[in-house]
């Protein structure tokens, strides 16, 4: 019956009539354990977690987990670990996005082996490449395989936005299929979305509702460690028309994103609320990341109650 109301809203609405990457997928984080190494074992409990939860997607190794501290070698463990934990029941997506080409060729390559079900690719970060350079080095990773690729327009944390004008050109590439939009600019999403057939999912949690109602197809969330039934019903009330009752969940959820993206870096209250529910042992960030203070997680606890999902 959903995937009816998918169609028919895809049909009035003019969104796509597919969700390549899942419907609430998670950012996911990465777990260590004390001592900072990678937790293989809880990566497989908090897979199994998410799945439960509602999740029928997970990105792998983007900023929420700790990308830019884990190795290329630690990367392919996670992918291997949470793939094989997940046996085909959700989509399996691979941060392979990098501010080097060949880096991000040579990960994309390694998580097509690893078993990926698709890439993630951010705006290459720092050094700030004009448009022209990142159609190439879009068009580079997506040629580099046969999986379908999602990039990442996220201009706050990379310094340069992927333009209407960009992403009109790379939605003819046969593999670039989906857009993560954490631009905060819905006018221009909604052009790009109007315009081609480039399905969307909000990366921004606090815009999740009101990029849904302009035709994104889904959110890549980090809120969704802890609400994904919530975002799974919010999808569905959208689908649906019931907008009274989407509305009446996104307010429901204002603590939750309150908590996890407003009081510090997400990934570190992301983190500290899976332990908190117990799925994972350790709330250890590495450097310059630092774990959740038991001040702030006695704050999360409190949020994370009054938005019901503690």
């Amino acid at each position: 019956m959903a995937d009816e109301l998918f169609t028919l809203a895809a049909a009035t609405t003019g969104m796509p009539a597919s969700a390549p990457f899942g419907r609430v997928t998670t950012a996911m984080v990465t777990p260590f354990d004390d001592d900072g190494g990678l937790d293989l074992d809880g990566a497989a409990a908090l897979t199994e977690h998410l799945i439960e939860r509602g999740c029928d997607g997970l990105v792998l190794s983007g900023t929420t987990g700790e990308s830019p501290t884990t190795s290329d070698a630690e990367k392919d463990a996670l992918l291997r670990a949470v793939v094989d934990t997940a046996k085909g029941r959700i989509k399996v997506v691979a941060g392979v996005g990098t501010y080097d080409t060949h880096h991000s060729v040579d990960l994309a390559r390694s998580a097509e082996k690893a078993g990926a079900d698709g890439l993630l690719v951010v705006t290459p970060y720092y050094n700030k490449p004009p448009q022209e350079g990142l159609v190439r080095h879009f068009s580079a990773v997506a040629d580099a395989t046969g999986l379908p690729v999602m990039l990442y327009d996220i201009p706050g944390r990379s310094g340069v936005e992927i333009a209407n004008e960009t992403l009109y050109r790379l939605a003819e590439h046969d593999r670039i299929v989906a857009v993560k939009d954490a631009k905060g600019d819905i006018f221009a999403s909604s052009e790009v979305m109007a315009r081609t057939g480039l399905a969307y999912y909000s990366g921004e949690d606090a815009l999740n509702l009101a990029l849904l109602t302009h035709g994104a197809v889904g959110v890549v969330s980090v809120v969704a460690h802890v609400a994904a039934r919530e975002y799974a019903q919010m999808t569905r009330a959208v689908d649906s028309g019931d907008l009274a009752r989407a509305l009446r969940l996104h307010r429901q959820l204002i603590p939750a994103v309150r908590a996890i993206m407003t009081r510090t870096q997400g990934a570190i209250m992301a983190k500290a609320a899976v332990q908190a529910l117990g799925v994972i042992p350790s709330r250890q960030m590495r450097s310059p990341l630092l774990p959740a203070t038991d001040e702030q997680v006695e704050q999360l606890r409190a949020d994370l109650s009054e938005a019901g999902v503690l």
